[in-house]
């Protein structure tokens, strides 16, 4: 079979990303026709459009999303191997983490995992929204949480155990704690960059939902546990981002915490997996637990 232009694959590819001509165009050092006389050589090989206008963003069709994934892994193949072609090794991992796993997990291990990776550079780049490995082609990996789903091209390691739970000040935890209706009265302090949680975690936890007549959306979870410990209400949290908290009283767990089979894993391009630098990596994440410093 005839394949597509690697030009025209290329301009799809980073505009599935970007969600628009004129990003697509700013990364490839190209003007916004160009980028649009690729798709439409594109959409003439496929014989139908790939895109449609969302607001002001271009999303791509279902078809056209399994074909972008594609697309994105076979790019990165090809990088990779002409990077080794010329024999150079990749010692430099640029891992993009979720900023609060970042803060209350990653950062207190930093030094052992400097120590752990010796020859190894890692640079951590904190994401207040947590997307796909397809979406990030600066990245090397990503470290994700529930949320994850297994993608063409991409490898996924399960590196720890993951629990969440409501938290709250002591005396706010003690009124709702015998009885989760209760909760209807506080203010429910939700991150968007997990909107769906609270749905999860009752349905998980097997809690009869409630309808809280108060609710407060932050950007990320980190300013949502600012909240919660100023007394403004009542979060969804891992219990390792809170665990310190636990133990000074600062917060509370009124209805204690739920295990996720998910967990956190740590993903790579398939072409990454099996490189040094990344088994490394994987082994250290591996090793480390929520109760090791």
């Amino acid at each position: 079979m005839r394949l597509p232009p690697l030009k025209a694959i290329r301009a799809f590819e980073a505009v599935y990303r970007h969600g628009s001509i004129l990003g697509a165009a700013a990364e490839l050092g190209v003007v916004r026709g160009a980028v649009r006389q690729q798709i439409s050589i594109l959409e003439n090989y496929f014989g139908e459009k790939l895109f449609e206008r969302d607001g002001r963003k271009l999303a791509a069709t279902a078809k056209a999303t399994e074909f972008a994934e594609a697309s994105n892994a076979a790019l990165v193949l090809l990088e990779r191997a002409a990077a080794d072609f010329v024999g150079r090794e990749q010692r430099r991992v640029r891992l993009g983490v979720p900023s609060a796993f970042a803060i209350w997990w990653l950062m207190p291990r930093l030094a052992n995992m400097q120590s752990a990776l010796d020859g190894v550079d890692v640079d951590i780049v904190p994401m207040s929204i947590v997307e796909p490995l397809s979406l990030h082609p600066e990245l090397d990996a990503v470290i994700m949480g529930g949320e994850y789903r297994p993608a063409a091209g991409v490898t996924a390691v399960k590196f720890m155990e993951d629990e969440f739970g409501p938290v709250a000040m002591p005396d706010l935890a003690a009124r709702i704690a015998d009885n989760p209706a209760r909760m209807v009265e506080s203010t429910a302090l939700v991150s968007r960059s997990a909107p769906t949680l609270w749905q999860e975690w009752f349905a998980e936890s097997g809690t009869q939902a409630v309808i809280f007549r108060r609710k407060q959306e932050f950007e990320d979870l980190l300013l949502a546990l600012g909240a919660a410990r100023s007394g403004v209400g009542v979060v969804l949290a891992p219990r390792a981002a809170i665990e310190d908290d636990l133990q000074r009283n600062v917060l509370a767990a009124p209805y204690g915490f739920v295990r996720r089979p998910a967990g956190y894993s740590l993903s790579c391009r398939n072409a990454d997996a099996k490189r040094p630098a990344f088994i490394a990596l994987r082994d250290w994440l591996r090793r480390s637990d929520v109760s090791k410093q």
